[in-house]
């Protein structure tokens, strides 16, 4: 643990400024704060990635990237927090600044394309993943790679994109429920209802895959709750989903009685299938 080293410096901090004036009080501060970052730079860098509220991180790496504009972790630091704060347009300049550093690896490159993918600069992503070499073989990079072959509508591609990736992760269950989505938006409905099994296999408390194996079996009329782990909430939340699965494909009745269902099921007031119900029996 380091944090000994971090308060004698903070107090030597203090004391100094307490005998100088505001320019050296302001001078003595960043030395101090320069000593942090020199013994626990890597350690505080992890906090701002993983835990911290992504703005201050933001904040923590423009000021280090400011002191020390040529290092590639501060940089990579700055590029991570403003796609992790949503900011996907300036985290996608960010990482390609970090693309054009010496120190710069295909993982960089993997990293813009997946940002250039959040800001909706589908054809930048793919001109970056091209541009990958083959030998770069990872879990992310296949992914993405499925995420622009899906959006192409190239599905041999994608398939074979998500095939790879699933193979390539311990934890396949996200990558499983997007291919999923896949199937199921060209309309093979028992593929992708064995694809969302699978993710929820692999992550029973992904409601979003649960959802979407809702949908997947509906498009087939099957009006019936698979056994999977749900709690009272998430079941009536998914019968609302049947429902309207059931509505729109002109199944007006059983969506009615699934609706009727979802109330008494849910643990509390259920307002957005109260509504669904009364605007059908108004016509």
């Amino acid at each position: 643990m380091r944090h000994p080293i971090l308060m004698a410096l903070c107090v030597a901090g203090v004391t100094a400024v307490a005998g100088c004036g505001q320019k050296d009080a302001n001078a003595t501060v960043e030395r101090a704060f320069q000593d942090v970052d020199a013994l626990d730079g890597n350690d505080i860098s992890e906090v701002m990635l993983t835990v911290a509220d992504p703005n201050e991180a933001i904040t923590y790496f423009q000021r280090a990237t400011t002191t020390n504009p040529d290092r590639i972790d501060h940089q990579r630091g700055l590029a991570a927090s403003l796609v992790r704060a949503k900011r996907a347009t300036e985290g996608a300049a960010a990482w390609k600044k970090v693309t054009e550093m010496p120190e710069a690896n295909a993982d960089d490159s993997v990293e813009l394309a997946d940002a250039l993918i959040r800001s909706g600069d589908w054809a930048g992503a793919e001109r970056v993943l091209d541009a990958v070499p083959p030998t770069h073989e990872t879990f992310k990079r296949y992914r993405l790679e499925a995420i622009v072959a899906d959006s192409n509508k190239e599905w041999k591609k994608a398939d074979s994109f998500y095939q790879t990736a699933v193979g390539l992760t311990t934890t396949p269950g996200s990558v499983m429920n997007n291919w999923g989505y896949s199937k199921l938006t060209r309309g093979d409905y028992p593929a992708a209802e064995r694809l969302f099994s699978d993710a929820i296999r692999q992550d029973g408390s992904s409601f979003t895959a649960k959802n979407n194996l809702i949908l997947a079996r509906a498009a087939q009329r099957d009006y019936t709750l698979p056994v999977i782990p749900m709690d009272q909430s998430e079941r009536a939340q998914l019968l609302h989903t049947m429902a309207l699965s059931a509505v729109k494909q002109g199944d007006v009745e059983t969506g009615k009685g699934l609706l009727r269902e979802a109330i008494d099921t849910h643990p509390q007031h259920f307002e957005a299938a109260v509504r669904s119900l009364r605007a059908l029996e108004n016509g």
